[in-house]
């Protein structure tokens, strides 16, 4: 997959364009991808996958000072899972660049000029300043610009459809399960360890920091499998939130893993939630949060090898 970056990026031949945040790149995204990839091969033009960067979501909420929704995926986890589709091209665009685009310009410069010979999207896609273009636009300006289009499907799980939105609320119930079976694999935080304070160290639980950009869909304590780079895998207590106790200052990821004894600074792991512990608090003192520390990682260790099989016990 070729990863390609903003307004000026040149598509020399026709190819098949589909359009999306694909925050997830859940079952429904895959299925969409896959309907285009059908087109693709049919054809036997390359597929590409157009995304924002931020999303618009996020763009805005910027610009008024609110929260945007929790992302499901980092920029980079979505590539490495786009990587495992049957995408040609990845398109990614600076959303505030073409914020200002009239829907007419976006069709003219996104579509036209980029030699889009087929588009698949939503019926709910919106487009162009103000969200004034749509589908039916599209398809009406389709056959004299010389480009076809066709609706994705609208996939369900269990009668609902799938989103990014179900999911995030799947995981504020902290309902893995669902969320696993809405995204087709387990929901995990990836990131790099990162050297820290090293209190945990001293509180007797050492830890592996990861720094986390935005704001994370889940936040409190957990039970995890973290996944090392070697492939190894250790259950793990985590800690997703702000550090109440300690500045209360941005997003961190904090993970103490059971019987583990080595060096993570500057790997990258997947931290997988598996069960609930807690809700993140202050404490009053290092010793009050020493003392919890401890009755967590006793109740991590006893569900894990409850109910995983675990081999810390």
């Amino acid at each position: 997959m070729q990863f390609t970056f903003g307004r000026m990026a040149q598509f020399d031949s026709p190819h098949v364009l589909t359009i999306g945040n694909f925050d997830g790149v859940h079952q429904g995204h895959q299925k969409v991808i896959a309907q285009a990839a059908l087109v693709a091969k049919d054809r036997k033009l390359p597929l590409t996958v157009l995304i924002f960067e931020p999303q618009p979501k996020e763009y805005f909420a910027g610009i008024v000072g609110d929260e945007a929704p929790p992302r499901l995926t980092t920029l980079r986890s979505k590539v490495n899972i786009l990587k495992t589709l049957q995408v040609d091209f990845l398109w990614c665009l600076k959303f505030g660049d073409i914020r200002g685009m009239s829907a007419a310009e976006f069709i003219d410069e996104l579509v036209v000029a980029k030699n889009v010979s087929h588009l698949v999207i939503g019926d709910d896609f919106r487009f162009g300043c103000d969200r004034v273009g749509d589908f039916e636009l599209l398809a009406t300006n389709a056959a004299h610009l010389n480009f076809s289009i066709e609706k994705s499907l609208t996939y369900r799980y269990e009668g609902q459809r799938i989103s990014s939105s179900r999911i995030r609320e799947a995981l504020e119930t902290h309902d893995f399960a669902l969320a696993q079976a809405l995204l087709d694999r387990p929901f995990a935080l990836t990131g790099r360890v990162v050297f820290g304070r090293q209190l945990g160290r001293q509180l007797g639980f050492p830890t592996a920091n990861i720094k986390v950009s935005r704001n994370p869909p889940i936040r409190g304590v957990y039970g995890c499998e973290v996944q090392l780079q070697s492939g190894e895998r250790y259950d793990a207590i985590v800690n997703i939130g702000t550090r109440p106790t300690l500045s209360g200052q941005g997003f961190w990821l904090e993970a103490h893993l059971h019987d583990f004894n080595g060096e993570l600074y500057g790997h990258d792991l997947v931290v997988i939630p598996r069960f609930f512990i807690r809700s993140e608090r202050k404490f009053e003192t290092l010793a009050q949060l020493s003392s919890q520390i401890a009755l967590d990682d006793a109740e991590s260790r006893k569900k894990f090898s409850l109910f995983f099989g675990s081999k810390t016990e």
